[in-house]
């Protein structure tokens, strides 16, 4: 990329965000925080309003605004396939935001490319399958403003684990999707601990005026912070490749955390109040899995295995 474009993708940028980082623009193009420092001041001779603050970052001034954006036909396509994903794994109002932003991101593309994504409509679909996640009607943009504004959310939640259906409060940390589902991870008021909501679970919600002060873990530092603040214990398996689909969603209940390929195995990891009953749960899918930690986890499960075979042994005798 020569420097001329790389100006204009770091405007850009700026316009993205309230503040970015001299280390964002950084990493994004592969350049050290000197050379973003010249390309600023260039942008600052060129005459662009750019305000500065040590150790925040950057931000333009809120009446600059740049003129319309030109799309390449490559980001035209990729905008376009995004639709079609979007068309089956999106809930209905993130279906509805995103169509219409596509229609304003349409209307400043060129005649050519408008051409071609009216010709490729007939050419690219996405097939539903089991491995495409559920579609919900809860609304992530709700939630994602909950997340950032720190709102309690009141949700009517339904608990396939104890079959009923309850009313809670929440303080919610973020949204992942996992196989079939979309899950948000909050502390649960009432169950004074952190849990996975899954979102089609979810039979009504309400975004409260109260904020929560309680300053939670990121997501990516969610294992460590949570196993040291709760006395939880992390626990690492693998299992599998061929074993792991017939777990469903069971793991979900164990305190999953997350999930990684290792060779022929799915290396699992999660955060648990009780090795007990994980140790019962691991008996279902021994045959096919590896305990990579806690080693007293292993050991509860071998004693589980002799019971089993004392058990066994006393029936066959009698």
């Amino acid at each position: 990329m020569n420097r001329f474009d790389r100006l204009t993708a770091i405007l850009i940028q700026l316009q993205s965000k309230r503040i970015v980082k001299a280390q964002e623009i950084a990493e994004r193009f592969k350049i050290s925080l000197r050379t973003v420092y010249r390309d600023i001041r260039a942008l600052e001779f060129a005459g662009v309003p750019i305000m500065s603050e040590a150790g925040i970052g950057y931000s333009l001034m809120k009446e600059y605004r740049l003129p319309p954006v030109q799309f390449t036909t490559d980001e035209a396509v990729a905008f376009f396939t995004a639709d079609k994903i979007l068309a089956k794994i999106g809930n209905t109002q993130t279906r509805k935001n995103f169509e219409s932003g596509l229609y304003k991101i349409k209307s400043v593309l060129g005649h050519q490319e408008k051409e071609l994504l009216d010709d490729a409509n007939q050419y690219i679909s996405v097939v539903e399958n089991q491995y495409v996640p559920n579609t919900s009607d809860v609304k992530i943009g709700e939630i994602l403003h909950a997340i950032i504004d720190k709102n309690i959310l009141k949700i009517r939640y339904f608990s396939a684990q104890q079959y009923e259906e309850n009313s809670r409060n929440i303080e919610p940390i973020g949204l992942y999707n996992q196989s079939q589902y979309w899950y948000l991870i909050a502390w649960c008021q009432m169950r004074k601990d952190y849990r996975n909501f899954r979102l089609d679970r979810i039979r009504e919600i309400e975004k409260l005026s109260t904020r929560f002060d309680k300053k939670h873990p990121t997501f990516a530092s969610f294992l460590t912070q949570t196993a040291k603040e709760h006395l939880l214990s992390k626990i690492v398996i693998r299992i599998d490749k061929d074993a792991y689909r017939y777990i469903g969603n069971q793991h979900f209940y164990m305190g999953f955390v997350s999930e990684k390929q290792v060779g022929n195995q799915i290396e699992m990891t999660f955060l648990s109040s009780s090795l007990q009953g994980f140790s019962h749960w691991f008996m279902l899918i021994g045959g096919e899995s590896d305990i990579l930690e806690p080693a007293i986890l292993k050991e509860m499960v071998l004693e589980k295995v002799e019971n089993v075979k004392t058990r066994l042994h006393g029936k066959a005798h009698h």
